[in-house]
């Protein structure tokens, strides 16, 4: 039987990626005073689980590694050793360098070999005892002597009938877990494994039931002393005999690795303990909650796909308003029925893309300690809605922004502990992330408890920056300054940050996602951050408005209001241009056929439609000939075949087949200015 295992690369290289977070993750929040020895566990199943992937892919510079962290954690779960915070600092760095090691193979990175050999022994250093550096040679025991020392009291042969290699293979990952697999052999029609254990034949059912049918095992149980032992095994043949070492057979810049055909051969034993009755549970409740991995590139296919579906029903629900309701009252019904289920369809397949912003808050519990201990610093970091969820686009785009913001709250919005004691507070200061949805959007906050923005400093560098400001500015308007194009109060420069360059980016980038920022502060008390993005770019709800013979669609979360005005609350501004009054309050009014250059139905105001829209507390009031409707449109981007248009985000295909721009509410109140 012939196992191609190419494919088991990359499933290797992300379960080890999710693996190294969690390890970071347990670590980060471990007490030190009180371990939890679950979590302990956890961390050492990490590393373990780590070392046996990479040793069976032919990993070894990683499996060398994990050997000696594998071996310091065990002494520390099994109260050996007391957990300290030097133990947490190596293992935080030991994480660093299998990252590395992992996107060395992964992506052709290089490795920088020193750091692998200091943390190696950093970590061996650390376990007070003398540890080989390299793990030992994986043998199998030979005589009963040896069979004690793995302490497993059982051994069955275990055959599995008409089994696919895929399958083998992952029958042979999970019976591992409850002991040690001495030998595989491929008998024709079915293969033979001999497993030493401590479970019983329930349990090994139990794994195998999740594939084969229970009745056509056939479990038989061995005496330890005879049960047939594996050759030792070379460095060169380290990987149970299926891989060579990854680097001559994959190439780190190719899609895939060569394939590999071996037959399969003599495993040696990983020397698992078996999981706690508890564990195993937990395990098996994991099996019954089936996932698969399916490449991004098959969702957008599939996404695409779905959005050509929104524009045909969009094309066949125009065509048939032109019917006779009555004389065809059964296609009109079938065309209803059809909407309602593409709409649906739409929001189950826009739901695949969704990933929970724990994705990207669990990237920053790291990035706050460290900082925080190079600031001098103390501060404690909590995240509340992670599991909120965000179209995957948005999510991998809100990263750059976040970690930004994050490192100024830390940099300049908490106080040192000295400060904070002095002024009554808690020498901690206390850095949050959050995320809730409302509406159709999602709304992320980075909130600090520290000294908040100082408005006298920020009209001040305005100034100096030349910027229009005056006292009479509300906060809300004097917080915006600090979005502006090299500005900052900072009086040192640090490599943190403190030059001016990255709140403009911040905001920039926000406005590019469809999305705004808002701020509040209070001087002594704290500064929170506010984005509000939408849920998804592909697909958003619009308003249809007709400005000549063109149709063009403006995002419905910017909408207010429409209304038709009075002409006497149409006022000319010298040098202003023209304002509307809207229940008291006057609004800057855009001309939207100006900034096309379109020929209009109407030129006064009070004949057309006015819609105001907001943007950042911003409002304008846009000037249209007629509103055309709302409905759902599928966003088309333009930009790789024509530069960036002033006020437009994208396009659109119309239910009648034609082409309507949407509109970029931001730029066009930016234009106000």
């Amino acid at each position: 039987m012939t196992i191609d295992m190419s494919q088991f690369f990359q499933v290797f290289f992300d379960e080890a990626d999710e693996l190294l977070a969690e390890k970071e993750k347990l670590l980060l929040a471990v007490d030190l005073s009180a371990p939890d020895p679950e979590d302990l566990n956890a961390i050492f199943r990490a590393a373990h689980s780590i070392k046996g992937g990479a040793s069976t892919f032919g990993l070894n510079d990683m499996t060398e590694v994990t050997h000696v962290l594998e071996s310091l954690l065990d002494k520390i779960r099994k109260g050996e050793m007391a957990l300290t915070a030097e133990h947490v600092d190596a293992f935080l760095i030991a994480k660093d360098i299998l990252k590395m090691q992992l996107d060395g193979h992964r992506l052709g990175t290089p490795v920088d070999q020193d750091a692998v050999a200091d943390v190696r022994m950093l970590l061996q250093s650390l376990s007070q005892d003398s540890l080989p550096i390299a793990p030992p040679v994986i043998s199998l025991p030979t005589h009963a002597h040896d069979a004690d020392e793995l302490d497993y009291q059982l051994a069955f042969k275990v055959e599995l009938p008409d089994v696919s290699p895929d399958d083998a293979v992952a029958l042979m990952a999970e019976l591992g877990l409850l002991g040690a697999i001495t030998r595989a052999a491929d008998e024709g029609n079915r293969v033979v494994l001999h497993l030493r254990t401590n479970e019983g034949r329930d349990d090994i059912i139990s794994i195998c039931s999740f594939i084969l049918n229970p009745d056509c095992l056939i479990i038989s149980e061995e005496s330890i002393a005879v049960a047939p032992a594996a050759p030792t095994l070379s460095d060169d043949e380290l990987g149970y005999g299926f891989f060579e070492p990854l680097d001559a057979m994959f190439p780190p810049l190719e899609g895939a690795a060569a394939a590999v055909a071996p037959v399969l051969a003599p495993i040696v034993p990983v020397e698992v303990k078996p999981l706690p009755k508890k564990e195993q549970e937990k395990v098996h409740a994991t099996q019954e909650q089936s996932t698969i991995r399916v490449g991004i590139e098959k969702v957008d296919q599939l996404i695409n796909l779905i959005g050509e579906l929104v524009i045909t029903q969009a094309m066949l629900e125009q065509r048939t308003q032109e019917l006779d309701p009555i004389a065809n009252e059964r296609l009109l019904s079938s065309v209803s029925h059809l909407t309602r289920n593409t709409r649906d369809l739409q929001e189950a397949v826009m739901s695949i893309r969704m990933m929970p912003m724990d994705y990207v808050f669990s990237r920053f519990p790291r990035m706050v300690r460290d900082l925080a201990t190079k600031l001098g610093k103390k501060v404690e970091f909590v995240t509340y809605g992670a599991s909120t969820e965000l179209d995957k686009g948005l999510i991998e785009r809100i990263v750059d922004p976040l970690t930004h913001l994050v490192r100024n709250s830390i940099d300049h919005g908490i106080e040192m502990p000295a400060v904070r004691s002095a002024a009554g507070k808690f020498e901690t200061g206390r850095l949050s992330l959050s995320a809730v949805h409302q509406g159709g959007n999602i709304v992320i906050e980075v909130s600090d408890d520290g000294g908040g923005l100082h408005r006298d400093k920020i009209l001040a560098k305005a100034s100096q920056n030349g910027l229009a400001v005056s006292d009479a500015m509300s906060d809300s308007e004097v917080w915006q300054l600090i979005f502006a194009p090299g500005f900052s109060t900072a009086e040192i420069v640090t490599d943190v940050s403190g030059r001016g360059v990255g709140m403009d980016v911040v905001k920039r980038n926000i406005s590019a996602m469809g999305g705004v920022v808002d701020i509040r502060s209070a001087k002594g008390y704290g500064t929170t951050i506010m984005i509000s993005l939408p849920l998804t770019l592909a697909i958003l709800d619009g308003m249809s408005i007709r400005l000549g013979e063109e149709i063009y669609i403006l995002p419905l979360g910017f909408v207010v209001e429409s209304l038709q005005p009075a002409r006497e609350d149409v006022k000319e501004v010298n040098g202003k241009g023209t304002v509307i009054k809207v229940r008291g309050e006057y609004l800057p009014l855009v001309p939207l056929y100006q900034l096309f250059a379109l020929e209009p139905k109407f030129l006064d105001p009070a004949e057309g439609i006015i819609v105001i829209v907001e943007v950042d507390g911003k409002k304008a009031a846009l000037f249209v000939d007629d509103l055309v409707g709302q409905q759902q449109v599928v966003v088309k981007n333009i930009e790789s075949n024509y530069k960036k248009i002033p006020g437009v985000s994208g396009a659109t295909i119309l239910g009648d087949g034609g082409v309507a721009l949407i509109l970029d509410v931001a730029a066009l109140l930016r234009s106000t200015k």
